[in-house]
């Protein structure tokens, strides 16, 4: 083996090494000191330990992943992504991802935020030329919940072990685990120990990605202290449509599986690395990798010490859908909340006009939704206050009084206004499961009398659906229809959308039909001033889309969808942020991670596509296991919606359901 190469992999096992040194439990540490070493400054990144082609500027070869313990999902994701993505609407102003922005030009900014009595320091915050501010909060507070947002920077708490800053973070988007193709999913934890000495920074990343990694990777960076430099700001002047020539604002660049041709290109130059380790594997990292080398061992019959990942895929999944029996309130934006009722999203405005619902949960949880949407409502519309004004000149007052405030808002605040409308995104029964018993409890008042000549549907809240929502759930005269009356639509359309008749709770609220999604039902909702979109099953953190070919459901049509959402969504900064996107089931999103659905989603398409063309039937397709790198974050071998159930469904709506 090459010197330079095993220079390499030992430093590595240096590095891993280091790592777990520093991750052996707090009680086995030396005490924090009393004066923790000064971090902030301006920094100057000075070097990292990848002595690749372009290692110093943190950005290697395409196709380089020596050192990388890929596993196969990792290693196929990163051969079928495509730098060109880079100019399509979504990404362009996306900053570094969090494994890389320690690699990035421009050096670091730490600021202090600290307590102006005590002079505690309560948090950092570390600045990169292509990042957001990156808070690490050193105040003790817990971590979100899963349902929670992710961000670029994701959500960070520190403590000092010894000298070294240990940093934890979690809710981090996918992204790269390096430029040039090897990618990381949204489950990943980042851990950084920042260690200063003198005018060195030395700080460990490690990378925890069980989905696209068999253990942690760890990488090296160090940095100088340089008082005269300054971080510069890369600006964004994105489009709405892409920047790599191309018009379609919906296309999404990447390589079908084994027609990625670039991936050696670079072995040309470096011709005196062997071609098999450049693919990663946690097996080539280790020294007994030298003996497949000159063919003495097999990779397969190798036995190396690697660690194992520390989080849990399965229970990270599901935290994002909790199904736990309980419902759990999450504020969004504006008038607007998220209510996690046993793992079904339904989204709640509340306000001086009411309360609004998209969807209504299972029929089980309806006592306890109810439950929840009247502590809100009391909670946000009308909470018990105390006196902020006296005498006859208080704002409101029409009358005169002196202490208006004294009984009518401190002691009795008038009760919250009940339930207006149900918006039914689908006929789905954790959609429709409430319906009957939570639309009771509302109140909309109509027409009716007229001598007879309008009916009188009674004063219940107002449902909403598409018609073929109604067609679902009721049935020809004569026949039984599969859900109670009193569980269907009061008002349907029929239109591509439809529009409130005024505004309610301060805003506009728009329903649009998506035809050929999961059924040929489905809607999303949005509200046009909370900037919030309610997308109902198009979109789940948790799960490939259930497409109900029956129905006429198709992938196309999701994928129609979801670039719907994508353009009426506006991100605040940085390609997140901005409008707040619901999901069916998961975690609160944002257009980029409704991006990252989508470009899974197109890329599963294209791929069964081709396998089609090539006259291919659907257990050979199933066989070819085309969602293999999604499957660990949003396949399922069980329950009722299985990988094989949606590959076969992608399939029959591509070929026809014949």
């Amino acid at each position: 083996m090459n010197k330079a190469y095993r220079t390499r992999i030992a430093g590595f096992l240096f590095l891993l090494a280091v790592a777990m040194l520093l991750s052996v439990p707090a009680f086995a540490q030396p005490a924090r000191p009393q004066n923790p070493p000064d971090i902030s400054g301006e920094w100057r990144l000075e070097s990292n330990e990848d002595p690749g082609q372009l290692g110093a500027l943190g950005q290697p070869p395409l196709g380089d992943y020596l050192g990388i313990p890929f596993n196969d999902a990792g290693r196929l994701r990163a051969e079928t992504s495509a730098e060109s993505i880079w100019g399509t609407p979504e990404y362009q102003c996306r900053p570094h991802s969090a494994p890389h922005q320690w690699r990035g030009l421009g050096g670091a900014r730490i600021l202090k935020e600290q307590d102006p009595l005590t002079r505690d320091v309560r948090a950092y915050h570390i600045q990169f030329m292509r990042s957001l501010d990156w808070p690490i909060y050193m105040d003790g507070r817990p971590h979100p919940p899963a349902y929670a947002p992710h961000s670029w920077t994701g959500f960070s708490t520190g403590e000092w072990v010894g000298n070294t800053l240990k940093v934890t973070t979690t809710h981090l988007k996918d992204g790269y685990l390096k430029r040039g193709g090897p990618q990381t999913t949204d489950m990943y934890t980042m851990t950084d120990y920042i260690t200063r000495h003198g005018d060195i920074l030395t700080i460990i990343t490690v990378v925890d990605d069980p989905i696209y990694l068999d253990e942690p990777y760890v990488q090296s960076t160090t940095y100088v202290s340089d008082p005269t430099a300054s971080v510069p700001l890369e600006t964004c002047n994105a489009s709405s449509f892409a920047e790599n020539g191309g018009t379609d604002r919906h296309h999404v660049p990447h390589f079908l599986p084994g027609q990625n041709t670039a991936l050696t290109e670079w072995l040309k130059v470096e011709d005196w690395v062997p071609v098999e380790p450049t693919r990663g594997g946690v097996k080539t990292l280790y020294p007994e990798y030298r003996s497949t080398l000159n063919g003495s061992a097999s990779v397969n019959s190798l036995r190396v010490p690697f660690s194992h990942s520390a989080v849990s895929v399965d229970k990270r999944i599901a935290d994002q859908s909790p199904r736990d029996g309980e419902v759990h309130v999450l504020p969004v934006q504006g008038n607007i909340y998220m209510l996690v009722a046993d793992g079904i999203n339904i989204t709640v405005s509340a306000g001086e006009d009411g309360v609004l619902l998209v969807n209504t949960g299972s029929a089980q949880m309806s006592d306890k939704i109810l439950a929840a949407l009247n502590q809100l409502a009391n909670a946000v519309v009308a909470p018990p206050t105390t006196n902020k004004c006296s005498g006859p000149n208080c704002p409101g007052i029409q009358f005169g009084w002196a202490s208006p405030y004294m009984n009518a808002i401190i002691s009795s605040p008038a009760p919250a206004k009940p339930l207006r409308y149900i918006i039914n995104t689908s006929a789905a029964s954790d959609h429709i499961g409430g319906n009957e018993k939570i639309a009771t409890t509302g109140f909309f008042p109509r027409g009716g009398g007229f001598g007879g000549a309008a009916p009188n549907v009674g004063r219940i809240a107002s449902v909403i659906a598409h018609e073929n929502v109604l067609n679902r759930m009721s049935a020809p005269a004569g026949k039984e229809a599969p859900t109670p009356e009193r569980a269907w639509p009061t008002d349907t359309y029929f239109d591509e959308f439809y529009k409130l008749p005024a505004y309610f709770n301060g805003e506009a609220v728009i329903v649009y039909h998506e035809p050929e999604a999961n059924t040929d039902g489905d809607s999303i909702v949005f509200f046009r001033h909370s900037e919030v979109i309610s997308a109902g099953n198009i979109f789940s953190t948790v799960s490939y889309p259930l497409i109900d070919v029956e129905k006429d459901g198709s992938i196309q049509g999701v994928i129609k969808g979801l670039n719907h959402i994508l353009d009426l969504a506006v991100a605040e900064y940085r390609a997140q942020g901005g409008t707040w996107i619901i999901p069916g089931r998961g975690r609160l999103s944002d257009t980029a991670d409704l991006a990252s659905y989508r470009n899974m989603l197109t890329m599963i398409r294209d791929r069964v596509q081709d396998l089609i063309s090539k006259g291919m039937t659907l257990e050979q397709v199933k066989a070819a296991r085309p969602t293999m790198d999604f499957d660990g974050r949003y396949g399922s071998n069980t329950g009722s919606w299985t990988t094989d159930m949606f590959v076969e469904a992608v399939y029959r709506s591509l070929k026809g359901k014949k």
